[in-house]
C-alpha cells in the first residue's frame, strides 16, 4: 500500500485457510496499523503472494515485479466501462485487467493460468465462494 514516504505490503498470514470476510477484516486492521506506522516486521515480511492494485489511479493494465522470495504477484487494474456482447447485442459492461507474474522456479505457467481462470470465474460469479 502507498504511504507518503513509500510502499509497504502488509501480510495476511495463512490466507488460504481463511474466509474472504476474515481476510478483509485482518487486512483492514493491518492497513490501519500501516497508516499509523505501527506495523511490526512480522506484519510486513515473509509473504508468498502479493496483490498490487493501481486501479484507483485509473491505470488499466500494468506488469508487477515479483518481490523475492515471493512466488507470484497479481497486478490489478481499474474497472473500466467497455462495449461487450451480451445475448447477441452490444451493451456496456464492466471490465478489469489483471496480470499474474510468477517465479517459474516455484509456479509454472500452466498453474498460473489455472489460477487466473478460477479468479475470473469467481469475479464473474461471486456465489462460487459460498460453495
Amino acid at each position: 500500500m502507498a504511504l507518503e514516504d513509500g510502499l509497504i505490503t502488509p501480510v495476511v498470514r495463512n490466507a488460504a485457510a481463511k474466509s474472504v470476510g476474515r481476510i478483509a477484516a485482518e487486512a483492514r486492521v493491518l492497513i490501519d496499523k500501516a497508516k499509523a506506522r505501527k506495523l511490526t516486521p512480522d506484519e510486513y515480511t515473509g509473504s508468498t503472494f502479493t496483490i498490487s492494485n493501481l486501479g484507483m489511479f485509473d491505470i488499466e493494465e500494468f506488469s508487477a515485479i515479483i518481490n523475492p522470495p515471493e512466488a507470484a504477484i497479481l497486478a490489478v487494474g481499474a474497472i473500466i466501462a467497455k462495449p461487450v456482447v451480451r445475448e447477441g447485442a452490444i451493451a456496456i459492461g464492466q471490465r478489469m485487467k489483471v496480470t499474474l507474474s510468477c517465479d517459474h522456479r516455484i509456479v509454472d505457467g500452466a498453474t498460473g493460468a489455472l489460477f487466473l481462470k478460477e479468479f475470473k470465474a469467481i469475479l464473474e460469479n461471486p456465489a462460487l465462494l459460498l460453495l
